[in-house]
């Protein structure tokens, strides 16, 4: 592999090509003290530079050809020769070979030794491409290679089950069933740990006429995880699960739900499963909660890192420093309830309280806050866990879910009696909220008394900052969206093309869109005369309700996501 030692420096390079100022490589070199070899990561970390102008730039200082590798997909023959493993820990990807000569795709063609060591473990002299590791992880994704790295990590990644004995203490017990060579546990390892490889939060196995289908969904949108398999691979597939979540094997004509708990590369992993029989198999779902990545985040989970609307989270923060009254945060299922909830508590948790959480299961797990889990089989209801609560003496409460009117009476009741309560339940806005509990049987009047705010979220997928591009969007688009075409027709808007970051999909991560209803005596007496709904909410907005289009919207005119992700999630109509 010949190399050039006459070469320019990076900085020179970065100047050159115009991407960063002489004076801030001057500057960083200095703070350096001369070590020009991280330069690189140091602009990369401070987001002076991005991955793909970083790796264009190594490829000009080296005199090396540069591959952005869209779409590309490793040819499967290399797999037999090199080990996944080695190019992920690299990172690196063959491209092609000629005369005995690999060509390989790297990231850090500064790193000599590594190289040598690579050429002498591969066997073959290699030459050079430069791409972005992220390109080259997510080529490595996209290629059969992921399936050939999980075969070679089962061999690391003995499902090691966690069970509860009747004290609850954990025993470790050595699934004796991983160890066989039966293809229904290598394929169901294969799965869980693909999903948590690509930040799914539940997997989706169903069965059709003649294939079983495996999806994940991941930012809320379901993607396909794998080529369809073989119909004769369901039902074991379906059994092994049955068995580790402790279900009934031999029953397939009725719903079954249940739980297991496995331990994966020193990582304890929850994961919750549903089972509908169908007309061509059981139909399963498997959510995926990842109590230990959560956790680590948890004390970086502040309200502020959300997505709330500057006004909104001003409303909300000073709605949970009140000292009694209910705060109900609302929204479908999978639309972050629990997650805002969680970060009020991180604000609100200070040790002059006392604070109880009642939930179902505990997804997060708190320092200095009591945390209750629901246990239906052992008869610890809501109803009868937040009824123990009272008498334990604390100032503030969460409740996971309003499911009934015993719930629904006991959380007003304490609401009432000098505690804050803070609870979710399910309702498309803030004023459905009502007609939900007045479904429940609940008397209007003490309910009113009691709610200090409703707090109604959905989620949106936010635009990879990677490959985000600025878009004419046609007057149709625009009009269907509810929008004044004559005003919009010059504003920019932004689209994900899709990029190795994001796999493909234009977008990374999702944040919140609000609708905050403060519950003012005015509105209150609105409600309790049975005012007509439009004319509540006009007094609403009028007093500053911002709805959740409008937040959407606010969303898309920063450019933080688009008009069609926008019109996916909320109605043109609330606007």
């Amino acid at each position: 592999m010949a190399r050039s030692l006459a070469r320019p420096s990076l900085g020179d390079v970065l100047v050159s090509q115009g991407l960063v100022p002489k004076h801030t490589i001057e500057e960083t070199l200095r703070r350096l003290g001369g070590a020009a070899v991280t330069l690189g990561q140091v602009l990369l970390g401070e987001g002076l530079l991005s991955e793909d102008q970083l790796a264009r730039a190594l490829a000009a200082q080296h005199g090396l050809p540069y591959d952005p590798l869209t779409s590309f997909q490793v040819d499967p023959r290399y797999y037999e020769t090199i080990s996944v493993k080695l190019m992920q820990r690299f990172p690196f990807i063959p491209i092609a070979e000629r005369d005995g000569v690999l060509t390989i795709a790297v990231s850090d063609p500064h790193n000599l030794l590594g190289l040598d060591e690579l050429e002498i473990l591969i066997g073959k002299s290699l030459e050079l491409i430069v791409s972005s590791k992220s390109a080259i992880l997510a080529a490595l994704d996209r290629s059969a290679g992921s399936s050939q790295a999980l075969r070679e990590l089962e061999a690391e990644y003995r499902s090691v089950l966690v069970k509860e004995d009747e004290r609850g203490d954990q025993i470790l017990t050595i699934d004796h069933a991983a160890e066989d060579q039966s293809p229904a546990v290598k394929l169901l390892d294969s799965i869980l740990l693909s999903a948590m490889q690509r930040r799914a939060s539940d997997i989706h196995i169903e069965a059709a006429d003649r294939s079983t289908s495996v999806k994940f969904r991941v930012d809320g949108i379901l993607v396909q995880a794998m080529e369809p398999l073989d119909i004769r691979l369901h039902a074991p597939l379906v059994s092994r699960l049955k068995v580790i979540a402790e279900l009934d094997i031999a029953e397939r004509r009725v719903p079954q739900d249940g739980s297991f708990r496995m331990r994966l590369d020193r990582k304890v992993v929850d994961f919750r499963v549903s089972i509908l029989p169908s007309v061509f198999g059981e139909s399963v779902v498997i959510r995926i909660l990842d109590r230990e990545s959560i956790t680590a985040g948890v004390s970086a989970l502040r309200l502020d890192r959300l997505g709330f609307n500057q006004e909104d989270l001003k409303r909300f923060r000073r709605a949970i420093t009140r000292p009694y009254g209910m705060i109900l945060v609302t929204g479908p299922t999978g639309s972050g309830k629990t997650t805002t909830l969680y970060a009020a508590i991180s604000e609100m948790n200070t040790l002059e309280d006392k604070l109880i959480t009642i939930e179902d299961p505990v997804e997060y797990q708190f320092a200095g806050v009591v945390q209750i889990p629901v246990n239906e089989k052992k008869g610890l209801t809501f109803a009868r866990g937040l009824r123990s609560i009272l008498r334990h003496d604390p100032d503030k409460i969460m409740v996971g879910e309003i499911r009934d009117s015993e719930t629904a009476q006991i959380a007003i009741q304490s609401a009432l009696t000098g505690h804050l309560v803070l609870t979710t339940v399910h309702a498309n806005n803030v004023f459905d909220v009502i007609g939900r509990f007045a479904s429940m049987g609940i008397d209007a009047y003490n309910f009113l008394a009691a709610l200090n705010c409703v707090l109604a979220q959905r989620l949106v997928r936010i635009l990879c900052p990677a490959c985000r591009t600025p878009v004419r969007v046609e007057q149709a688009v625009i009009e269907e969206s509810g929008l004044d075409y004559a005003q919009y027709k010059d504003t920019v808007f932004y689209e994900g093309k899709g990029c190795p970051q994001c796999l493909g999909t234009g977008f990374r991560g999702r944040k919140c869109i609000t609708e905050f209803l403060d519950l003012t005596d005015e509105i209150k007496e609105m409600i309790l005369a049975e005012r007509p709904l439009s004319e509540i909410r006009y007094r609403a907005v009028t007093e500053g309700m911002i709805t959740l289009r409008q937040s959407a919207l606010k969303k898309v005119l920063n450019g933080e996501t688009s008009l069609r992700e926008i019109n996916r999630v909320t109605f043109s109509e609330e606007g």
